[in-house]
């Protein structure tokens, strides 16, 4: 299956709502090998170019990619699947990914120039997070009409991905230094909608060799 294949299969998400996203792929993979887990494949595609063929669609006003262990190789991919598809790309490389995610997720906030109304924030492992997923995160974001500012889905007990975050919680965040969204949802759960759901593609990430084997992935 070719990258082509799956933008022409995915529908054109009409939506209000002015959105900004954050790709994180940053990480090392050390538990992978030290593998880029944004370039492992499944069917032939990239997990990065899968993401991006759905950030087409759903025409986002702002989308950085946060890049810091292995940028090269991924830079290098992303400049390729900018002649894909259209959709700008800024890429921000993070030189202290060593301290962790959180400071990807501070320089991705610091970062953001457009006039967004909501922000996803997004990882780069998830094989199983598409249109779909995404379209839901933004209907149940509409739902609840900024009063919480924060929708996270949740399947049984585990906490999920992406999270969306509204630009009145964002400004929060960043009016203090340092802090980032994680922190922040801790420190205000009142904050944050629940969304419920038996979907596992919120929750399944890749994080070691089982992990590839049983997502059924390539490196």
């Amino acid at each position: 299956m070719t990258l082509m294949s799956i933008i022409h299969k995915t529908q054109e998400l009409p939506s209000d709502q002015k959105l900004a996203v954050v790709l994180l792929a940053a990480g090392e993979g050390s538990r992978l090998g030290f593998t880029p887990k944004a370039l492992l494949t499944k069917n032939g595609v990239a997990l990065l170019q899968r993401f991006c063929s759905v950030m087409a669609d759903l025409k986002p006003i702002e989308f950085i990619v946060i890049t810091g262990f292995h940028s090269e190789a991924i830079e290098s991919e992303l400049a390729m699947i900018r002649e894909l598809i259209n959709i700008p790309i800024t890429v921000k490389h993070n030189i202290k990914a060593d301290q962790g995610q959180g400071s990807s997720v501070r320089l991705a906030i610091e970062s953001l120039s457009s006039d967004y109304e909501v922000l996803a924030m997004c990882l780069s492992d998830q094989p199983h997070v598409g249109l779909n997923e995404m379209r839901v995160l933004l209907e149940e974001f509409k739902k609840c009409g900024g009063q919480e500012g924060i929708v996270m889905p949740m399947v049984g007990p585990q906490r999920g991905n992406p999270v969306l975050f509204s630009r009145r919680v964002i400004d929060e965040i960043l009016s203090s230094p340092g802090l980032v969204c994680r922190t922040y949802m801790d420190q205000h759960p009142n904050a944050v909608k629940t969304f419920n759901t038996d979907n596992l593609a919120y929750i399944q990430d890749i994080d070691t060799q089982e992990d590839v084997l049983r997502l059924k992935m390539n490196c």
